[in-house]
Parts: structure tokens; sequence; C-alpha cells
């Protein structure tokens, strides 16, 4: 499996939220390797994946806003440790999250 994204070490059950204002595109667990997975549609054709979720807090189709509570950190899919996958792609391309990331 190859991993485009990347992962955040973080606290099993912590709230994981939106990263912009978009549309749930996907909520399920069927892509081998990611566990429960949440895929967001933005405008400007981006696109964000949220993966290893203990749950998703979103059903597909609806809006949300950035900041808004999407699922909590988990430990599903390839992962042994709790933990976010974040993926971020424009168009059917990946782009590197780490150049778009705030401190």
């Amino acid at each position: 499996l190859y991993n485009d994204g990347i992962n955040i070490k973080a606290a099993e059950g912590a709230g994981v939220k939106s990263s912009e204002d978009g549309v749930v595109a996907y909520v399920g667990n069927e892509l081998k390797g990611y566990g429960n997975l949440v895929i967001v549609k933005h405008s400007g054709g981006w696109i964000t994946a949220y993966a290893h979720l203990q749950n998703a807090a979103v059903k597909r189709g609806q809006s949300v806003i950035k900041g808004e509570k999407i699922g909590t950190v988990g430990a599903t899919g390839n992962v042994s440790s709790p933990q976010l996958y974040f993926g971020l792609r424009k168009g059917r391309d990946a782009v590197n999250p780490e150049n778009y990331l705030k401190s």
C-alpha cells in the first residue's frame, strides 16, 4: 500500500475537524488499509481524506464547514496505534499536506 499523505499521532477519541468548507463525498471502510475513512470535496478541485478514524460524525452528501467535527481518531485499518492519516489532492494529483498546514 502506498501512503501519499501524512500520518499524525494523536490520542484515541480526539476530535478530527474538516480543514475547509466542503461536501462529504465518502464515508466508509471499503478502501483497503485506511480503516474508517471520510473524504471531503472542497471548492477549486481540492479533496481531503481522513483515515484510521474510530468513527465518523458525518454522512455522505453532508455539507461541512471549516473546523466542524467529522470524526474521532482511531486505530482502524493497517495501523496498530491511534493516528490520523491526512491526505490532500488537487484534482487527481496527490499534494504534500505539509506544504499547506499552519502551525
